[in-house]
C-alpha cells in the first residue's frame, strides 16, 4: 500500500508534480495512470515503487514508511 499523505508531502517538499512522476525517468506513463495509482485505484508494481522512491529521494528506512503492506 501507498502512504499517500507522506508521498504527497514529499512531492511538495521536492516541488514535484504528478507530471514529474509520469515522466520517462520515473514511470513513463500517462498522467491519468499516475493519478489512478496514487489514489489507490490501480496497484503500484514493485518496479514503479522503486522508481517513485528514487524520485522522492527516499532512503531504505523511509521506503518502508512510504510503502507498506496491510
Amino acid at each position: 500500500m501507498l502512504n499517500l499523505p507522506k508521498v504527497r508531502g514529499r512531492m511538495a517538499e521536492l516541488g514535484l508534480t504528478q507530471k514529474d512522476i509520469a515522466a520517462e525517468d520515473c514511470w513513463d506513463c500517462a498522467l491519468s495512470t499516475v493519478s489512478l495509482k496514487l489514489n489507490g485505484d490501480r496497484p503500484i508494481l514493485l518496479d514503479e515503487a522503486d522508481a517513485l522512491a528514487k524520485k522522492l529521494q527516499l532512503n531504505d528506512a523511509e521506503y518502508y514508511i512510504f510503502f507498506y503492506t496491510s
